[in-house]
C-alpha cells in the first residue's frame, strides 16, 4: 500500500511538473534608451519650472506621488504637488532657472531609481546653487511617472537661515 501511494504520488508529481510552463526570463531593459527617457522627463520638468508652468512641471508625477523638499514637510498627491509648485513660481521674479542631469539609474521590470544632479543659474548664467536628487519612478500605462522625489544643496546654509531653522525648533 504505502509503495502504491508513493509511485502514484511520484507519478502525479512528474506530470504536475513537466504540464507546468517555465517561467519567462524577465525581459532585458534597454539602459541607454531609458537614460535618455529620464531625462526628457528632467528637461520637461526645468522646460515647465522655466515657463512657470506648473501643469507642465507637474507632468513629471504620479497621482498618488509624495515629494520631500528641504524645509518642508512632505507634498502628499499630484495636486498638492502642483500647488505647491503654482506658489513658488508665481513669487519667484528671479528669472533664475535649473537645469537637471541623468547621474545614474537602476531598473528592474516597471520601477526606475535616478540619481540626478540639480544646478540653478542666475538669469547671467552665473551657478547660485547646486546639488542632488533622487527619484523613484513606476512605469504606468506605458510611461514613467515619479511617485517619490527628495532632494539637497550641496551649499552650505547660510548664518540667517541656520539661526531661523533653529529658532523653529524651539
Amino acid at each position: 500500500m504505502k509503495n502504491q501511494f508513493f509511485a502514484i504520488f511520484g507519478l502525479l508529481s512528474i506530470l504536475y511538473f513537466q504540464c507546468t510552463a517555465p517561467a519567462e526570463a524577465p525581459k532585458a531593459i534597454d539602459m541607454t534608451a531609458l537614460k535618455m527617457e529620464i531625462q526628457a522627463l528632467e528637461d520637461a520638468f526645468a522646460a515647465g519650472e522655466k515657463a512657470k508652468d506648473a501643469a507642465a512641471v507637474a507632468a513629471y508625477y504620479a497621482d498618488d506621488a509624495v515629494s520631500h523638499n528641504r524645509n518642508e514637510e512632505p507634498t502628499v498627491g499630484k495636486a498638492a504637488i502642483q500647488e505647491r509648485i503654482q506658489k513658488r513660481l508665481a513669487s519667484d521674479t528671479s528669472g533664475n532657472y535649473n537645469v537637471y542631469k541623468v547621474v545614474d539609474l537602476f531598473a528592474e521590470g516597471n520601477l526606475a531609481v535616478e540619481i540626478g544632479s540639480w544646478t540653478e543659474h542666475t538669469a547671467s548664467g552665473e551657478v547660485k546653487d547646486n546639488g542632488h536628487y533622487m527619484s523613484y519612478f513606476e512605469k504606468r500605462n506605458g510611461k514613467y511617472a515619479c511617485v517619490r522625489d527628495m532632494s539637497v544643496s550641496t551649499m552650505p546654509v547660510k548664518k540667517e537661515e541656520n539661526a531661523a531653522s533653529e529658532k523653529q525648533a524651539q
